[in-house]
């Protein structure tokens, strides 16, 4: 039974403009986009420095996010709306790349550490927790000689953009497997 009020926040994470649109870097912006188009949320509200959409995913009530600050500081716009909802780190999904995992792949974990990912370090932060769900994008390892700010806000080249684009339909199933699983809040 889903209990009152009991609302999910998933946010993506990337860099705003269209310069960064299909890079490395937006992978996470690039699945909550999926996400809400195949459940019908209109990312179309501003608030909290970000751009979101409210609506169901199998019944349970959900926020889909994209902060607008630049990855670094995205966890300037995550925490303000968790906090308006008040929404527990618990029922916060950050969806974004890794470069510690090999394109195309994805990872779920309930909680951990940012490893070398500034978006994460930022979120943490600024929800005061490493303790939230988070599903992770494969986009590594980083070629050789190449610096790792250089590769990641690449864009994806074209004959890889079929393999992400199932990697994000993946990881936007994973999430809807996390919010519809029986994990307590």
């Amino acid at each position: 039974m889903i209990r009152e009020k009991e609302i999910w926040l998933v946010a993506g994470l990337g860099n705003p403009g269209d310069k960064y649109a299909y890079t490395w870097h937006n992978c996470g912006f690039l699945a909550v986009e999926y996400l809400a188009d195949k459940y019908g949320i209109t990312l179309s509200k501003s608030k909290w420095n970000s751009v979101y959409g409210k609506g169901k995913i199998e019944g349970r009530e959900v926020i889909i996010m994209k902060p607008k600050t630049f990855m670094n500081l995205s966890g300037e716009a995550i925490a303000p709306a968790a906090n308006y909802f008040k929404i527990p780190p618990s029922r916060i999904i950050v969806v974004y790349d890794d470069i510690d995992i090999n394109i195309g792949k994805i990872r779920v974990r309930e909680k951990g550490s940012a490893g070398t990912h500034n978006g994460m370090k930022s979120v943490i932060k600024c929800l005061g927790t490493s303790e939230f769900p988070r599903v992770r994008i494969g986009t590594g390892p980083v070629p050789e000689h190449r610096e790792l700010i250089d590769y990641v806000l690449e864009q994806i080249p074209k004959d890889q953009r079929q393999e992400m684009m199932d990697s994000f339909i993946a990881a936007s199933d994973s999430v809807v497997e996390y919010i519809t699983g029986n994990h307590d809040s």
